[in-house]
């Protein structure tokens, strides 16, 4: 790096301490990049964001208080010229799917940080966009499926949980038919055969958390 170019300032974002000290180990030892800022949910990254502007955001998705998705929206409506990228351990399309509506740049599985982690950065710094080859297939693969709708996933959340069909309708205040109907269209939109192959299926695509 010149001297007279200045590092790539980088903020991290997730609520695991160690991973936070993993990041900082590997970024300490790069003469172009210096970590800025640390940040365990969505508040403390957009405090974090606005003091200290940083040209790169590592942004974890599943945190408590306020997650990933929402940070990114907030950050993004407030900084557009913002270069986020999402660390994830969801390989599924539509988590992908959402963090780049929600305004983020890139896509780094937490499982491919030790080869990626430096190079996405860069080239982010660079005004790229980074989508790992694996999540960009799966994306293309679903690019033109029907999205559930919030009563299908509401529906699909409760199987999820291993409720029955008759205590899906009591707590949704619906009758048992219509949760019948429900599941009827989610099967259909997930391609799945039975209740259990689209909860599997929701879950490995990011649908619903797993």
């Amino acid at each position: 790096m010149s001297s007279e170019t200045p590092p790539i300032r980088v903020m991290v974002v997730d609520d695991h301490p160690l991973f936070r000290e993993g990041v900082a180990a590997v970024l300490e030892a790069q003469e172009d990049m210096t970590l800025v800022a640390e940040a365990v949910n969505g508040e403390e990254a957009i405090a974090c964001f606005r003091k200290h502007r940083p040209d790169v955001t590592l942004m974890d998705l599943q945190m408590a208080g306020m997650g990933g998705f929402d940070a990114i929206r907030s950050i993004v409506g407030e900084f557009p010229q913002a270069r986020i990228v999402v660390l994830t351990t969801y390989r599924g399309d539509m988590q992908a799917t959402r963090a780049l509506k929600a305004g983020a740049v890139g896509y780094l599985l937490k499982s491919t940080l030790r080869k990626e982690l430096l190079h996405t950065i860069r080239q982010v710094h660079q005004g790229h966009r980074h989508v790992p080859g694996e999540v960009a297939r799966v994306i293309a693969e679903h690019v033109g499926d029907d999205t559930l709708s919030m009563r299908e996933l509401q529906v699909l959340n409760y199987v999820a949980s291993g409720f029955s069909n008759k205590r899906i309708a009591t707590h949704m205040g619906i009758s048992v038919e219509t949760v019948k109907t429900h599941m009827k269209s989610i099967l259909a939109k997930v391609n799945a055969r039975d209740r259990t192959e689209a909860v599997v299926i929701a879950m490995r695509r990011g649908i619903i958390d797993a």
